[in-house]
């Protein structure tokens, strides 16, 4: 933190302003309010500007007046005025209109046109939907947007889902900041707004749902998200949010909320700015407490002696005991073993360069994410201390860039949670000195007669292994490794904290739970628009180059002997042209990417816009498009022992790389095997294994005909055809109408299966063979390797869905908004009966929005509602279903422009009750904040 003030100090003093001939003046809405964001132009030149929070701007223009200038700004009519002299101080008053679809957008055909116009469907939130969410942060007003839907596995951490097949680690979306990937090297998705903007520093938002592969490559494969911050040319001065508040869960209680941020920005001259940005989050998490069994529903070890609850960790540690059967350690709750605190620092500052004074510009700019959260994966995972931070070089104007950029994070001290659960089980009491205890007193318990039932004796026997505690009249019992008497660690005691703390900052699995991840990528991109070369036809050209760089120390990947790296890159083409005096605009583009891994891939899309009606305010469109998704660096290159099962990834020179050795039990022994057997990552991918819900079956019938055998492939990019139609207009009421429907055909559907293979023995049906028996009595006397594969389904999977928005202003200036969503998918799951769809998208959505800027002077207000019925939750955590829900939020806010300031009072899940998102998450509660926010 010292280098980013000693930085800033830098950039703000000593720097000398240049004098140039300007003009300059004030935007301000009907009602005399300044209006933040007009773009102020002057007719026949490039030369443009922004007005800042305040409604002010300075213009320093190409020419000698006279010249006209044109102003205009999204639900405001626009006005031209003639300027004489430069001296001449400029005074406009925008009137509002209704044309909430008539905004102008760049990311959905890298070029400024009309949302109206734009060949695919797309969302939008700018300055003015920034000030007016009534969620607790501008990046969770997103949900309020058409086709959104929300995973959250942290109060902090939310993950964007559109059009299906999305868990917490959404690697089939794309989220852009200023041009970067937000993604993280290590885990190919985004960590939530952990490295985005600032609500002060937002100058759009603008959201692709499905394939964008065309232009943006690989992974921008069901939707694509860009966040714009605003330009320190434009906007400058200091502005302030300070915002605190309640959450509200009845697991957690009611707890302190605390966010603050401030923005700096200044323009020295026409030539250098620069900004900074600072946000500080803490909050108390989302308490996850669900005690449900994973196996059978049932709450605690006394009605199940193989208890294994949803968030308590530890009992997933289990064995099979002869005339007692299955039973799991008992484990701690998931709130035992993490504070249960939130923070979040982000950090940003940036140098602008305008050498010629014109649109030319050279930025240079670092971002720092860094905090406390939760991340759900195959486990829960405690992220501490994590920092991401990413640093760019980027020179553009209007027809070209070319940007380069770093992305590095650190996993600090973040670790595994049911690994921390198992450790410190074992730190007290090995597993085998635990569940030979566990044993001995229940048969003794049932052999002496102090027991007369199951479920007694399994009490029993879990207090004499849980507590070293002796019952009465029970005798003949083996003395304790541990002291008698001295019972398990309990939460909240020194001995617990003292385990836990051992535990979570050792990396070795066998003892520890701590991850370490030191992984970077490298990344270029450049376009180039050939508009003002040829006006026949607008051609782009661009491609981009990426390097991932893989490290962490074997914790994650089998990158034991050094960091693993490999490349990819794309070229691509795109071509528009308008016909049928400027009503039917035609684009079409290609693109080609190469991963050093996989084969090449071609990614066309055309689509055609028609423009109806006398203002063009009636849109037809039609698309058809293509994307893919290379596997991610975990599907490649994870080699990670999860216990109950082990994570593979399938890279051919992965395989050899993961190594393990595995305890062949006493009944294999006696069969003459020995003691150990080695394995690689080659027993579970291109040789026949069993698959994990066959051997289930087997375990019941022992009938060696309910087997499946399978031979799993090596992993390949997942390609997706889309078709979209819709239509966009303005009515001549004012209604704003927005439908859109597709259909989606994925091939090479990527997914994980979970296979078994014998640690003696083969895999096979030929029962005449002394080999296929042997790996029977492997799976027999639980001889068995479970490992969890990376491939692809050979079947087809398909989506479908439609949407419509209705958007208009009533009453006056009160504005409605309402929008309903289906989707579903399709696949024949009798032809590939272990598919996970893992589609986690409700069928059926509706949401709406109420509210007034200007309900009475300075005063405004916003209500919003959303609902989504229930669904299937698939994920390799858990698996449940979601209830159907229904959410309110609010917010009132006033304005006094005297200070430059704005209080907002909002609630989120006002009167609801506490709600899901993803199975084995804490559930949402309630959130009621005042903020303050001052702008110059």
């Amino acid at each position: 933190m010292r280098l980013y003030l000693t930085i800033l100090s830098l950039l703000f003093c000593g720097i000398t302003a240049i004098a140039q001939n300007s003009i300059s003046g004030t935007v301000t809405d009907d009602s005399g309010l300044p209006l933040p964001g007009a773009t102020i132009k002057i007719k026949g030149e490039s030369t443009s500007t922004l007005s800042d929070a305040g409604g002010n701007f300075t213009l320093n223009p190409e020419s000698q007046p006279p010249f006209t200038v044109e102003i205009s700004s999204v639900g405001f009519a626009s006005q031209s005025i003639e300027i004489t002299s430069l001296s001449e101080k400029i005074t406009s008053s925008l009137v509002k209109q209704e044309v909430n679809l008539d905004e102008i957008v760049v990311s959905a055909s890298r070029t400024p046109e009309r949302i109206l116009e734009s060949p695919v469907t797309i969302e939008r939130m700018g300055i003015r939907e920034v000030k007016n969410t009534s969620s607790a942060t501008f990046y969770d007003g997103l949900e309020n947007l058409k086709e959104v839907h929300f995973n959250s596995s942290s109060l902090s951490f939310k993950s964007i889902n559109t059009r299906g097949f999305a868990t917490v680690a959404n690697t089939r979306f794309l989220q852009l900041v200023d041009g970067m990937d937000n993604s993280s090297p290590a885990l190919n998705f985004v960590l939530g707004n952990l490295i985005g903007l600032s609500e002060l520093d937002v100058q759009s938002v603008e959201l692709l749902p499905g394939a964008s592969s065309a232009l943006y490559g690989a992974n921008a494969f069901n939707g694509i998200l860009f966040m714009n911050s605003k330009s320190p040319f434009d906007y400058q001065g200091i502005s302030v949010y300070a915002r605190y508040g309640k959450t509200n869960q009845k697991l957690a209680g009611t707890n302190d909320y605390y966010d603050f941020g401030f923005r700096a920005a200044h323009a020295f001259s026409d030539v250098l700015a620069a900004k900074a940005n600072f946000t500080y989050l803490r909050a108390t998490e989302w308490v996850a407490g669900d005690e449900r069994s994973m196996t059978n529903g049932g709450i605690g070890h006394d009605v199940n002696q193989n208890y294994d609850g949803l968030n308590i960790y530890g009992d997933e540690v289990t064995t099979f005991i002869p005339n007692v059967g299955q039973v799991s350690r008992t484990g701690y709750f998931e709130q035992d073993i993490n504070d249960n605190s939130i923070e979040s620092v982000k950090a940003d500052f940036s140098i602008h360069i305008k050498p010629m004074k014109d649109d030319f510009e050279i930025i240079l700019q670092h971002k720092l994410g860094m905090g406390n959260t939760i991340y759900q994966g195959a486990n829960r995972y405690r992220l501490e201390n994590f920092i991401m931070q990413q640093t760019k070089v980027e020179v553009k104007n209007r027809n070209f860039f070319v940007r380069a950029y770093m992305t590095s994070e650190d996993a600090g001290d973040s670790y595994d949670m049911r690994f921390a659960a198992w450790n410190v089980n074992r730190s007290w009491k090995s597993d085998q000195e635990w569940f030979t205890n566990y044993a001995t007193a229940y048969q003794l318990a049932g052999a002496t007669g102090l027991a007369t039932t199951a479920q007694q004796q399994a009490a029993i026997g879990r207090q004499y292994a849980d507590y070293n505690v002796l019952p009465a009249g029970l005798t003949g019992l083996p003395q304790f490794t541990t002291p008698v008497g001295s019972p398990r660690f309990m939460p909240g005691s020194p001995e617990f904290k003292n385990a836990l703390a051992t535990v979570i900052q050792n990396p070795d699995l066998t003892q520890g739970a701590r991850f370490i991840d030191h992984s970077k990528l490298y990344h270029t991109d450049a376009n180039y628009n050939f508009k003002e070369l040829t006006d026949v036809v607008e051609v782009q050209v661009g491609g981009s180059f990426r390097t991932y760089e893989l490290n962490s120390e074997g914790t994650i990947f089998t990158d034991y002997d050094g960091a693993i790296k490999y490349d990819e890159y794309g070229i691509y083409t795109q071509a528009q042209k308008k016909f049928m005096e400027d009503r039917l605009k035609f684009t079409g583009s290609l693109r080609y990417d190469k991963s050093q891994n996989f084969e090449g891939q071609f990614s066309p899309r055309v689509s055609l816009v028609y423009s109806a009606g006398e203002r063009k305010n009636h849109n037809f469109r039609v698309s058809f498009q293509t994307g893919f998704r290379n596997p991610t660096t975990q599907d490649q290159y994870i080699g990670l022992d999860l216990g109950p099962f082990a994570l593979i990834g399938s890279a051919e020179d992965n395989l050899d790389r993961y190594t393990e050795t595995m305890n062949v039990s006493a009944a294999g022994q006696a069969l003459g095997y020995a003691p150990t057997v080695d394995l690689s990552g080659r027993s579970a991918y291109l040789s026949d294994v069993y698959s994990v819900p066959s051997v289930s079956r087997f375990a019941l019938s022992q009938n060696p005909a309910d087997l499946e055998i399978v031979n799993i492939k090596l992993v390949k990019p997942e390609q997706v055809k889309a078709f979209e139609v819709g239509y966009k207009a303005i009515l001549e009421n004012g209604l704003s109408v927005d439908m859109n429907a597709y259909y989606n055909i994925y091939t090479d559907f990527m997914s994980t299966s979970r296979v078994i293979t014998p640690y003696y023995g083969i895999v096979g049906s030929d029962l005449t063979n002394p080999e296929v028996l042997r790996g029977l009595q492997a799976l027999g006397n639980g001889d068995r390797r479970v490992y969890q594969v990376y491939t692809n389904t050979t079947e087809d999977v398909a989506s479908l869905g439609f949407g419509i928005g209705l958007s208009k202003k009533v009453a006056g200036d009160f504005e409605l908004g309402v929008n309903y969503n289906h989707a579903q998918f399709e696949f024949d799951q009798a032809k590939d009966p272990s598919f996970i769809a893992g589609f986690n998208t409700p069928k059926h959505r509706v949401k709406a929005s109420f509210g007034n800027q200007k309900l009475f002077e300075n005063f405004g207000f916003n209500l919003n509602a959303r609902w989504s019925d229930e669904y299937l939750w698939q994920s390799s955590f858990a698996d449940g279903m979601i209830p159907s829900v229904t959410v309110f939020d609010a917010q009132m806010n006033y304005a006094v422009p005297a200070i430059k300031s704005v209080f907002k009072v909002s609630a989120s899940n006002l009167f609801g009750n506490d709600y899901l998102q993803v199975v084995g998450a804490g559930r949402i509660g309630q959130q009621y904040l005042v903020s303050w926010i001052i702008n110059p």
